[in-house]
């Protein structure tokens, strides 16, 4: 059994302060793990049903590969604490996953297994960390060092709170008309976007996307939320790139 509160990693990065946090639950005794960047709050085991529908509802609306093609390729936007990474492997059609995060600490725990889904990722061969800035990658030669301007079949993203809250300002373009093509650039014809974000759905973030992508959807996640003993909501902005 843990200790109540325990710090269990803390490191300085570009953007801020990171620290992983593990505390146990009194209402159930479990451990749950959390992250904060500074004073803020980012994420929490509490909380991962949004962090695996961004990654569902992304898979659903691809077609499964022809027999005699490779299966799909996904790049995931934010490692966090891997919920979304997990989802995409969950998927049997998946081949490949290059997961983007720009902080080397939270690659870090899941190597040193210091997360819950972080030995699951790392002994997957599908699944690749890459240490970058995902929004500059987007702006440029793609998500893939090892291959620039590869495309993929999904592209899914869980890094800002909303489009309209932003961890740093270097991602304010991405969001944008100009930001939404470049991101394309990196999708297959047919290929799926999906985002995540913590806000209500924007109409105006729906009619950038629409500017783009055709099929565009916000999808309102619900799942309870014991803290304010009341349900709350996420949102995964859909899209899709047209053929």
């Amino acid at each position: 059994m843990s200790a109540r509160f325990e710090e269990l990693d803390w490191s300085p990065t570009p953007i801020g302060e990171v620290s992983l946090r593990r505390r146990r639950d009194p209402a159930t005794g479990l451990d749950v793990f959390e992250v904060k960047l500074g004073d803020e709050f980012l994420m929490s085991t509490q909380f991962t049903v949004a962090e695996v529908a961004v990654a569902r509802l992304a898979l659903a609306r691809l077609d499964a590969p022809a027999p005699d093609a490779p299966g799909l390729a996904v790049a995931v936007g934010g490692l966090g604490l891997g919920y979304t990474a997990e989802a995409v492997l969950a998927d049997p059609r998946v081949a490949e996953l290059v997961v983007v995060d720009l902080l080397e600490p939270v690659i870090d725990w899941h190597e040193r297994g210091l997360v819950p889904v972080g030995p699951t990722l790392t002994a997957d061969p599908r699944c690749r960390f890459v240490h970058g800035d995902f929004f500059a990658m987007a702006a440029g030669t793609g998500f893939d060092p090892v291959a620039p301007d590869r495309v993929f079949d999904a592209v899914v993203v869980d890094i800002d709170h909303s489009p309209q809250h932003l961890l740093a300002d270097g991602s304010a373009g991405f969001y944008g008309v100009d930001g939404t093509q470049q991101l394309a650039r990196h999708l297959r014809s047919g290929g799926v976007f999906s985002l995540w974000s913590n806000d209500p759905p924007e109409d105006g973030y729906l009619a950038v996307l629409s500017e783009v992508l055709t099929d565009v959807a916000a999808e309102v996640v619900s799942f309870p939320n014991p803290l304010q003993g009341r349900p709350a909501t996420n949102t995964v902005y859909l899209g899709t790139k047209p053929r």
